[in-house]
């Protein structure tokens, strides 16, 4: 799929079919995350691939609206060191997951994770140091739905050297 492509169509996916992701499309993923920008080059980064469906299980416990990520066959968890920019850094590479995601013909969905009362809780769960930071977890998987959800369009969110009230 080309890049605009993949771009313009990615929509969040929350109903999956259980059929597994092949461990070289959740590594391009994992790849295009770690290729992402990050401030002053830093790379704070890392990522932990759950495929295990009772720890899948346990991650859509605790999370207050991951409930679907039992379903899917796969959740990435973006972590990144506690550096100065590490929600910006941790943000663009799960953008880029996303949008590889979608290229490769799959779908998948941010769940929030920095902030939440359960962050501490996953990096515990997945065997982190307690130092990193949760910054999204990307629900990874074959969609089982299509969505219906639009976007607002260019010309409602687009303005040209200041800002206008429309």
């Amino acid at each position: 799929m080309e890049a605009l492509q993949a771009l313009t169509s990615r929509r969040s996916v929350r109903q999956y079919k259980p059929d597994p992701v092949a461990r070289e499309k959740l590594e391009a993923i994992v790849n295009a995350g770690r290729l992402a920008p990050t401030a002053r080059n830093v790379q704070p980064c890392e990522f932990v691939v759950v495929t295990d469906a009772a720890l899948r299980a346990a991650l859509a416990e605790i999370n207050e609206y991951g409930k679907f990520i039992v379903q899917a066959p796969a959740c990435i968890i973006v972590l990144s060191k506690p550096t100065k920019y590490y929600l910006e850094d941790g943000a663009a590479a799960a953008t880029n997951m996303l949008n590889a995601a979608a290229a490769l013909g799959l779908g998948s969905c941010w769940v929030a994770g920095d902030k939440k009362p359960y962050a501490a809780r996953i990096v515990e769960m997945i065997g982190a140091p307690p130092d990193m930071r949760l910054v999204a977890q990307v629900v990874v998987g074959y969609a089982d739905e299509v969505s219906t959800i639009q976007k607002r369009s260019l010309d409602q969110v687009l303005h040209w050297e200041r800002f206008s009230l429309r």
